[in-house]
């Protein structure tokens, strides 16, 4: 399958340069790390929820893990993980868990783990369970544009 169509061309809009970087096929994000020979804390991972009526897309390091309690004090409301058929039919382009952490592409607002900013390169799931996306940390941050960022992992 390989990149997703429409994260493909949100990142020719962004005219952003990337390699893709093949793997053995892995669903669990910390062996996509393993299976790609990346530090985890360099590999992106989204998490889909859904605060209120609004699906949000949350984006951190996949050694990590979403802290809905931070979450939810500091977006005011209660958040939830969504379903994986809601998550399927937001992004209809991808294996099903092989979410790209770029919201925008599918216009999701995009909230991101603090330690997502500060890597010099950054690795992701492009849409498929064999393929990672690598970007320099500046066109990650130029993906990321509009973006709001706080410490919610654990």
């Amino acid at each position: 399958m390989s990149i997703s169509p429409k994260l493909r061309g949100y990142m020719d809009r962004c005219g952003t340069r990337f390699d893709e970087v093949m793997h053995e096929p892995a669903v669990e994000m910390g062996r996509v790390a393993q299976a790609a020979h990346v530090p985890g804390r360099q590999v992106a991972k989204a998490v889909l929820v859904q605060a209120g009526d609004e699906y949000i897309l949350t984006v951190l390091p996949s050694s990590k893990h979403v802290s809905f309690d931070f979450l939810r004090q500091w977006l005011a409301r209660d958040v939830n993980l969504v379903e994986e058929h809601t998550t399927a039919a937001l992004f209809p382009d991808c294996e099903l868990g092989a979410i790209p952490p770029v919201g925008a592409a599918y216009g999701l607002r995009t909230i991101l783990d603090d330690d997502m900013m500060t890597d010099s390169d950054i690795y992701f799931e492009g849409g498929d369970h064999s393929t990672l996306i690598h970007v320099t940390g500046a066109d990650w941050k130029r993906l990321q544009k509009g973006s709001r960022h706080f410490s919610f992992s654990i």
